[in-house]
C-alpha cells in the first residue's frame, strides 16, 4: 500500500501533457467511474424498492472499504468487484436521505445529478488547461461554482418569472372569485 504524500499535493513543477490528458487518455478511469455510479444508484434504488439501507449497509460498505484496500493491486478483477459491492452497499446506505428527498421535493435528485455532473465536467476540463497543479485545483472549483451559479441563475430567470407571474395570476382569480360572491350575497 503507498503512503500518503502531502509534497504531491503541493508540487509546484509544471504538469506535463500525459499527466494532464491521462484521464482522457485512458477509458477505463470513465467506464469505472460509470459502473461505480449505477452501483450505487441500484443500491439506492433497492433502498426505495425493499427498505434495506441503514447502518448494516454503512457497515458492510466500511468493511468492503477496508478490504479493498488490503487487496493488493495486482488482483485487478477482485478489486472491481469489491469497489463495485462497496458502492452498492454506499447506495443502500444513502438510500433513505434519497427516499426523503423523494418526499420532500422530486426534483432536488436531478437538480443534484446536473450540479454533479456541472462539477465533474468542470474539474475534467479544468484538467486540460491547467499548466500547474495549484491552478488546477482553483480552476477547478472556481469554474464548477460559476457554472452551477450560470445555470442557477438561468433557471431562475426562466422559471422565475413563470412562477412570479402564475402566483399574481392565481392571487387575481382568487380575489375576483371573492368579490363575485360578496356580490352575489349582496343580491340575495
Amino acid at each position: 500500500m503507498t503512503q500518503y504524500d502531502y509534497d504531491a499535493w503541493t508540487y509546484k513543477q509544471r504538469l506535463d501533457k500525459a499527466k494532464s490528458s491521462h484521464i482522457f487518455n485512458n477509458n477505463n478511469v470513465y467506464l469505472t467511474l460509470c459502473f461505480v455510479v449505477v452501483a450505487a444508484a441500484i443500491g439506492a434504488y433497492l433502498h426505495v424498492l425493499l427498505n434495506i439501507g441503514g447502518i448494516l449497509t454503512t457497515i458492510a460498505c466500511l468493511g468492503i472499504s477496508v478490504w479493498l484496500l488490503s487487496t493488493p493491486p495486482s488482483e485487478e478483477r477482485m478489486r472491481l468487484t469489491l469497489l463495485m459491492a462497496a458502492t452498492l452497499f454506499q447506495g443502500a446506505s444513502v438510500g433513505p436521505l434519497i427516499d426523503f428527498s423523494i418526499q420532500v421535493d422530486p426534483n432536488i435528485i436531478f437538480s443534484s445529478f446536473v450540479a454533479t455532473s456541472l462539477a465533474f465536467g468542470c474539474f475534467s476540463g479544468a484538467t486540460l488547461v491547467a499548466k500547474r497543479r495549484e491552478y488546477l485545483y482553483l480552476g477547478g472549483l472556481v469554474s464548477s461554482g460559476l457554472s452551477i451559479l450560470i445555470w442557477f441563475h438561468l433557471a431562475s430567470a426562466i422559471f422565475g418569472v413563470f412562477f412570479r407571474n402564475l402566483a399574481i395570476i392565481l392571487n387575481n382569480s382568487g380575489k375576483r372569485a371573492e368579490e363575485e360572491k360578496k356580490k352575489k350575497k349582496r343580491r340575495e
